[in-house]
């Protein structure tokens, strides 16, 4: 709360990032105070600042990923497929604002988000929204690239966010993450644990040397892969560090999936 306030005209002019790279870390809360209060710090030359709408700074976001039956977007991340998308609807909780979201890869290995806004009670899934989603799959990956048609949801995020701004950066923090699946089951974050995330145009950035400095390292990992938290029979492979951390107490699979070898429990993740 001690960081100067922005608007949210200001981030999408400074920091709206929707060709960018993403590194994700799983940062206790006390240590992401002190790396925030750093990069807040008013003396430093040009300090980051706190979003802010009407006066609050942290703001709930609600999230529906939609899959095939098969969960074709899960197991192409799952193995590192240059060719992958995840598609979801996004509820902005404390405005209403909703967005039919897809994230792909570019050619360099960087997120591309495209979005289109949903009115208040249209479906996620509406003509118009699937007319988005062909377009946009094949204008990144070309005609011959299968566009997922039975699509149907498959996860259910809840977590509150904190965002910070500086020129061609941003840093948000989100705590208190619950997730659920299609049949109901549910898991929570670990309580003491933030998923922080620093998204900027290129090369690493000084919240990234930062967390650095603080022992912390980019974490292979996406809110998507928590589908495995939810369903024990589901390879983690690449995730499961990662995965352990975020849901302590949780089960999570070792041994193989049709005919890849999964690390046992502790070990480090497998490149796929």
């Amino acid at each position: 709360m001690a960081a100067h306030p922005i608007g949210l005209d200001a981030v999408n002019e400074r920091a709206r990032l929707l060709d960018r790279y993403d590194r994700c870390y799983l940062v206790r809360a006390a240590t992401f105070q002190d790396i925030a209060a750093h990069l807040t710090d008013p003396h430093r030359d040009e300090p980051f600042r706190a979003l802010s709408i009407g006066g609050r700074r942290w703001f709930r976001y609600h999230s529906v990923y939609y899959d095939t039956p098969g969960l074709r977007a899960y197991h192409d991340h799952r193995r590192g497929h240059r060719r992958r998308c995840k598609i979801r609807e996004r509820l902005y909780q404390d405005t209403g604002e909703r967005q039919f979201e897809i994230k792909v890869k570019g050619g360099r290995g960087q997120t591309l988000k495209y979005r289109r806004r949903l009115a208040e009670r249209a479906p996620a899934l509406e003509d118009a929204s699937r007319a988005f989603l062909a377009r946009t799959l094949q204008d990144a990956y070309g005609s011959d690239f299968e566009i997922p048609g039975d699509l149907t949801p498959s996860l259910v995020t809840d977590y509150t966010r904190a965002t910070f701004v500086a020129e061609g950066q941003r840093i948000t923090a989100d705590a208190a993450m619950v997730c659920r699946d299609a049949d109901g089951n549910e898991v929570h974050g670990a309580r003491d644990l933030l998923l922080v995330e620093t998204k900027s145009h290129g090369h690493l950035t000084e919240a990234d040397l930062l967390l650095h400095e603080h022992g912390l390292r980019a974490a292979d990992f996406t809110k998507y892969a928590s589908l495995a938290a939810l369903d024990p029979a589901l390879p983690a492979n690449r995730w499961l560090r990662s995965l352990k951390e975020t849901f302590p107490g949780e089960t999570f699979p070792t041994g193989t999936f049709r005919g890849e070898t999964l690390p046992a429990a502790g070990a480090a993740p497998a490149v796929p």
